[in-house]
């Protein structure tokens, strides 16, 4: 006979009540006072939610869930941050760790449970696929998004799947990570994701949804589901934990971003994901004072990075010794982060440390993080020849706006850009998109350029960090003030010369560095 699990179909409830129910099943499960569970979940009202790893203020526009009465939490799982609307649906499975019915290995038990969601997806009429790691897509576009953590011995392993979708309302309620829209054939977030009422036309009840996972999961893992309630001890639990997940200690306290006039920021794209490291040194200058490393990463047990923050506070300011410190971190613990190695945090980290160089070239201690890095340290970067300018800080109904050129009529900030140009000896060159940038990059490198120096977001600037790289041409950037069609969700509008949105250079700025890099080429 099949082993019976709980099937808990909870009703729609608050981001607070959910989160908290989540940790009261793993507690309680934990502690032999929960069965094994399979969980449905859904929100009301609507709300986003960051990963465990993330901080608010980097994923979410706060004014304006304020404003539309979205609610803000914190999962307690990684991974990257979601909008949760009533067209969502949440599943989760509770059980032990080594349970027999679920294979061995984190991303071999990704690749499982995320098969059991595509098999209940065929039975609505659906072909889905498992991507790793953890999403679940339908023609390439994704439909699922996956996550686990444990405590105690017991793991929870949870997914949403979109069974209709609000993309308007997403990008204004997130700050969507640019690096996640890399490819370049992606023209907007609606054609990079999907839901059941896109794919079969039609939303199917809540009923059939839920009864077609509930018989693929309970296939794939040999088990058999009945209904259930909360056990007291749950409902006790989540009395007395319900507060903590509505307090802002729960959402924004424990991934609180540093203080912005003395850290140093840094942030790298892993196989894992997006990896963000913001540090304070002390007035000395000898130790690291406090680090918080966020991103959309998964690490279990999902403490590790708290553990790793509290090893690297008071270390050495020294690159040597925080490698020593983050490889000993991993070597004595049993940490895992999917596609995250010890290799990328202290590349990070020590890109991070680097920024205390900027101070001699001009570059003032609360500017550092507004200066970013391609291929080389800042003092090995020189002999530039362009100045590379972003097309979006020309006037919108400019003559120029989306072609080359400037008659510097003194309208915005590009033609200072320009005449600045002239005064060290660059070409100004306007940059429409990342085609016309990779293009200008490689006939410079070809032409015998050392470097390049120009000016683009920060968001620009992650989004293509990788390409950069893959030019081989060091290079300096400054970023950009004001709004970008990254914050405003108008990549789309941007790539087809539509956004009408204008930045502002940092011409104070961008001219220290042009003259650091003049002076390197001895003008």
């Amino acid at each position: 006979m099949a082993e019976i699990w709980r099937l808990l179909d909870t009703p729609p409830c608050s981001a607070a009540q959910n989160m908290a129910l989540d940790e009261v099943i793993l507690a309680a499960h934990s502690q032999g006072q929960a069965p094994n569970t399979f969980r449905f979940l859904q929100f009301e009202p609507h709300c986003t939610l960051v990963g465990y790893h993330q901080a608010v203020e980097q994923e979410v526009r706060v004014e304006y869930c304020q404003q539309h009465g979205i609610e803000i939490n914190r999962r307690l799982t990684g991974g990257g941050g979601l909008y949760w609307n009533g067209g969502a649906l949440g599943w989760e499975i509770y059980a032990p760790q080594g349970h027999a019915a679920v294979v061995h290995g984190v991303e071999a038990m990704y690749e499982q449970l995320c098969n059991a969601a595509v098999g209940g997806l065929a039975r609505l009429g659906v072909r889905a696929a498992f991507r790793p790691k953890n999403d679940i897509e339908v023609d390439g576009r994704k439909i699922s998004g996956t996550g686990g953590t444990s405590l105690g011995g017991s793991f929870m392993f949870q997914g949403s799947l979109l069974v209709d979708f609000d993309a308007d309302t997403m990008l204004r309620a997130l700050r969507i990570p640019t690096e996640k829209l890399k490819d370049k054939e992606i023209d907007s977030l609606k054609e990079r994701v999907t839901c059941l009422r896109w794919v079969l036309g039609r939303v199917p009840p809540p009923a059939e949804v839920k009864a077609a996972l509930v018989a693929s999961f309970a296939e794939v893992l040999g088990v058999q589901f009945e209904p259930g309630e909360l056990t007291p001890a749950e409902e006790s639990l989540l009395v007395e934990r319900l507060p903590f997940f509505q307090s802002h200690d729960w959402i924004y306290g424990s991934r609180r971003t540093l203080d912005h006039s003395r850290e140093l920021r840094a942030l790298y794209k892993s196989p894992g994901g997006l990896i963000r490291v913001a540090l304070v040194v002390d007035e000395n200058g000898r130790r690291l004072h406090r680090v918080l490393i966020t991103g959309d990463f998964f690490a279990y047990p999902r403490r590790a990075i708290f553990d790793l923050e509290a090893t690297l506070k008071h270390a050495p300011n020294d690159g040597a010794a925080i490698e020593r410190i983050v490889r000993g971190f991993f070597a004595a613990s049993r940490v895992q982060i999917p596609g995250v190695t010890p290799d990328d945090l202290v590349y990070t980290l020590c890109q991070a440390l680097d920024k205390q160089g900027y101070v001699p070239y001009g570059i003032h201690p609360n500017e550092v993080n507004a200066v970013f890095t391609v291929g080389k340290p800042l003092s090995e970067i020189s002999r530039s020849t362009v100045l590379l300018l972003p097309y979006c800080a020309k006037l919108p109904g400019c003559e120029y706006r989306y072609e080359q050129g400037c008659s510097q009529c003194g309208g915005c900030s590009v033609g200072e850009a320009f005449a600045l140009a002239e005064r060290y000896g660059l070409r100004p060159v306007s940059i429409q998109n990342y085609e016309a940038l990779e293009e200008t990059l490689q006939r410079c490198r070809d032409d015998g350029a050392k470097a390049f120096v120009g000016s683009c977001c920060e968001a620009f600037y992650a989004k293509h960090r990788d390409d950069f790289e893959r030019i081989g041409l060091p290079g300096i950037l400054v970023d950009v003030d004001s709004s970008t069609c990254y914050d405003l969700g108008k990549e789309d509008d941007a790539y087809a010369g539509r956004f009408e949105n204008q930045t502002v250079l940092k011409l104070d700025l961008l001219e220290r560095v042009v003259q650091r890099v003049a002076r390197e080429r001895g003008q």
